[in-house]
């Protein structure tokens, strides 16, 4: 299934951030003290999209990837237990 422009627009819009961080020498703290505000975003683009096109768009865009891994790694320690998450 072809990518549409809203998909290529929300995925433009987590790379552009993520490689603005990446341009001023930042990394991973910069992007997780920032990365809330494009949550969002990136559940948006869960709800609109299949794995074949969230992976499309993660071949496409290199901060989009960095975003969406940094996310995966997040949610499996917090699954297996690696990271306490205060209740």
């Amino acid at each position: 299934m072809p990518l549409t422009s809203k998909q290529t627009r929300l995925a433009q819009k987590i790379d552009e951030w993520v490689q603005g961080i990446e341009r001023r020498g930042g990394g991973e703290k910069e992007m997780l003290e920032g990365m809330y505000d494009y949550m969002a975003t990136f559940k948006k683009l869960l709800d609109i999209s299949s794995q074949e096109q969230m992976d499309l768009l993660a071949a496409k865009y290199a901060g989009f990837r960095r975003f969406a891994l940094m996310l995966q790694n997040l949610a499996g320690g917090i699954q297996n237990g690696t990271i306490k998450v205060p209740r």
